[in-house]
């Protein structure tokens, strides 16, 4: 782990599309925050999910990062390179009786009568969690959770509580298709990395309790979370590929970084829009405010000037 910097924060796209309006915001807020606390921001790609990469996105992430003026620490870690390390951790969970191999299926699950979960899929009624019914073979591997409540203070969102066996239930750790899930994953890479400090966009805030409880499972330390309002269309969307954000472009790096440090609450020159990039940054350095960030979930970009 390299540096000895008490903040170390992290930006982790994930490798299905280019960068976009949201993208930035989260990029912006997370090197911001850490470079305001002289900390280390570190890049991580998170390509664990291999069948939704998109060949050539890792590099154009990067490369609009370089092109936006980021400046990151140390070399990126590349999640697909970490699968040892997922399955290291998973099995100290099967050895701890933390993990059990589940056989059911989305169709077992949903005709089940399973109620939505928090983040929108369906809470797993346990049914493999006392052992698996006769004559089925494990398909995944599932975290067990407890009924009791988990509660984390957001630097922005306030406390947040779960109750994770009805909210979400025993969650999924290595998918029936032989991949890790997203929350092992980020669990693991963050204990690597040492992260200090997790800032990123509210369309993650269901899936840290999860994340949370990972760690403690494992004894890792847990970070501090900020997670900023995300970015929506005139349908109330989150900007995703799937909402058909825009690509960012380069040759509008200026203006679109104005434009997200404004999103982000700080009160910017209308006259920096027309500046160079370098000087952009300068400004923002020597300006950010934690504090005027808003305390929401979600901001219309159409309420943006």
């Amino acid at each position: 782990m390299a540096g000895e910097a008490t903040y170390r924060g992290r930006f982790a796209p994930s490798p299905t599309g280019p960068l976009h309006f949201g993208s930035l915001v989260a990029a912006v807020g997370s090197y911001l925050d850490a470079r305001a606390q002289g900390g280390e921001w570190l890049v991580r790609m998170e390509d664990v999910d291999t069948p939704r990469n998109v060949p050539g996105a890792a590099d154009g992430i990067l490369a609009t990062l370089e092109a936006y003026g980021f400046e990151w620490d140390g070399p990126v870690l590349w999640q697909s390179t970490r699968f040892a390390a997922y399955a290291e951790a998973l099995q100290r969970l099967i050895d701890g009786g933390l993990a059990y191999g589940c056989a059911c299926s989305r169709k077992e699950i949903a005709d089940s009568g399973s109620h939505p979960a928090i983040d929108g899929g369906l809470a797993y009624p346990g049914t493999c969690r006392n052992g698996l019914p006769a004559g089925r073979v494990a398909r995944a591997w599932r975290l067990r959770v407890n009924d009791e409540a988990l509660a984390f203070v957001d630097r922005l969102q306030g406390t947040v509580t779960q109750h994770l066996q009805s909210d979400v239930g025993d969650f999924v750790l290595r998918r029936a298709d032989g991949l890790f899930a997203y929350q092992l994953a980020v669990a693991v890479d963050d204990e690597f990395q040492a992260i200090s400090d997790v800032v990123r966009g509210a369309d993650l805030l269901a899936s840290t309790p999860r994340q949370i409880w990972l760690q403690r499972c494992l004894g890792y330390a847990t970070p501090r979370y900020a997670h900023l309002p995300v970015a929506s269309n005139a349908a109330g969307e989150k900007l995703s590929k799937q909402t058909l954000a825009p690509a960012l472009t380069p040759g509008q790096a200026g203006p679109t970084l104005v434009r997200a440090l404004a999103f982000l609450g700080q009160t910017v020159p209308a006259e920096l829009a027309q500046a160079p990039l370098a000087e952009i940054w300068a400004w923002a350095h020597a300006h950010w405010d934690f504090a005027a960030m808003p305390r929401r979930k979600s901001i219309p970009l159409a309420t943006l000037p």
